[in-house]
């Protein structure tokens, strides 16, 4: 079968192949999205939705983040997608990471966030652990609903923009400008090959050189049984030695060194600990990092001692509560490159793009409208 022409085909409908389509609409060009899955299912909806600022990487990253946070707040009204909360509590249980957040707070990243003591945090927001010891406020983030939120977003781009969705159908061949799918053949003057997690796929001889890898996370939803809303994404020390943008601060080396010491298991497993909270009440929590070369569905794909170190850690953010685990899931992002995403071109049409920091809801609509400048 063949169809018409647009000006651009993206293959993948993950957050970074509508951020893709989304750049692509607002330059008024007709846009085609390919997507092998019946649905949203991937990388990008197995995450916190949660759109990270403060905590980036200085420079290109945390830029990127601060404007796909401002896209995410213009689109999500339009699109009928639910911000959940804003702002971030980055929050010290040791003094090593109370000096980490007070060093952030004096950076140009730190402007807009407030630094209060152990006593503020405690009066504001009661369901903190009672030996806080001080607490980053960022106003910048948000939170959307991942498995809600992508799927709205690309009913909203097909309905408000005309952008067309092939769900189903892979794409096995790009002979520039054909993009040849399973069941047709589609021409664009441009092709974005966005695959997420999927790196054995068409876009696999173009990133072989990278010797990208895939890591593994553990993400857990669970039910407390007290009643409170926190009052943003809630994240603690283990973050601070794992964004760069704390991490790369002088300060950050005696935290690390005091985890080390009092936390190895979870510097270990990669684990560093965020909670969001959902609208009908329950907690996401996660996550750990493990390399792992395929999403296989047995062995070490979920761990229960993993599973445990998170919920260990999750008492370190929260006063004690009990608590119901009602779902569990596993996640992969790409990870091995320098830069939080690896851009490829092949030749003027095809380029290939993949967030390598497992920041795409963070950083994607701004890469997708980098990537659309230029070509």
């Amino acid at each position: 079968m063949s169809d018409e022409g647009f000006d651009l085909v993206v293959a993948g409908a993950g957050i970074v192949g509508l951020a893709h389509a989304l750049a692509g609409v607002r330059r008024g060009w007709r846009v085609a999205v390919v997507e092998r899955d019946a649905r949203c299912v991937g990388a990008s909806v197995r995450n916190f939705g949660f759109v990270t600022v403060s905590g980036q990487r200085a420079g290109r990253a945390w830029e990127r983040a601060r404007r796909t946070r401002d896209v995410w707040a213009d689109v999500a009204p339009a699109a009928g997608i639910a911000v959940e909360h804003r702002g971030a509590w980055i929050t010290a249980r040791r003094d090593s990471a109370a000096a980490v957040l007070a060093a952030f707070a004096a950076t140009p990243m730190g402007r807009g966030c407030e630094l209060i003591d152990g006593a503020e945090a405690l009066r504001r927001a009661p369901m903190l652990h009672p030996r806080t010891r001080a607490a980053l406020l960022s106003p910048h983030e948000l939170r959307v609903e991942s498995r809600d939120a992508l799927p709205r977003l690309a009913t909203w781009l097909e309905q408000a923009h005309g952008v067309r969705f092939f769900w189903g159908e892979t794409v096995h061949e790009v002979d520039a400008p054909a993009v040849h799918t399973s069941r047709r053949t589609l021409r664009a003057e441009r092709i974005a090959l966005c695959p997420g997690a999927a790196l054995t796929g068409v876009a696999a001889d173009l990133l072989a050189p990278f010797g990208l890898r895939l890591t593994r996370l553990q993400m857990l939803r669970v039910r407390p049984e007290a009643r409170w809303r926190l009052p943003g994404a809630v994240m603690g020390d283990l973050s601070l030695v794992r964004y760069g943008g704390f991490a790369a601060l002088p300060e950050a080396a005696a935290l690390r060194a005091h985890l080390e010491a009092d936390a190895a298991p979870c510097l270990a497993h990669g684990i560093h600990v965020i909670a969001v909270q959902s609208a009908e009440g329950t907690l996401v929590v996660g996550d750990s990092h493990h390399d792992d070369d395929a999403a296989g569905p047995f062995g070490p794909v979920a761990s229960e001692a993993v599973d445990t170190l998170i919920l260990s850690q999750l008492g370190e953010l929260l006063a004690p509560l009990r608590f119901e685990v009602v779902e569990r899931w596993v996640g992969h992002y790409p990870v091995g490159h320098d830069d939080d995403v690896l851009v490829v071109p092949a030749g003027d049409a095809v380029r290939v793009v993949v967030v390598t920091s497992g920041t795409g809801a963070s950083t994607g609509f701004a890469i997708g409208e980098e990537v659309c400048a230029g070509w």
